[in-house]
């Protein structure tokens, strides 16, 4: 099976603010928040909007991917 192409599935666009990643289903607002109050996505402040780009969101999305087990 092979891995998810997010790069296929996310919307072309550089920047999204939080709440465009929340409607798109990715992640919640707060569990973004979380990741960026732990350093562990990064993101850019546009005024007092934060924004993730869509390369942070792909690289965050395959790191966390995990491929499925099936028995043979």
């Amino acid at each position: 099976m092979d891995k998810t192409n997010y790069e296929n599935l996310l919307p072309k666009a550089i920047l999204f603010n939080l709440k465009e990643i929340e409607k798109l289903s990715i992640i919640k607002i707060a569990m973004a928040k979380k990741l960026i109050q732990n350093n562990e996505i990064e993101f850019v402040k546009i005024g007092n909007k934060i924004h993730i780009s869509r390369a942070e969101l792909i690289n965050y999305l395959n790191k966390n991917t995990q491929m499925v087990k099936t028995e043979e």
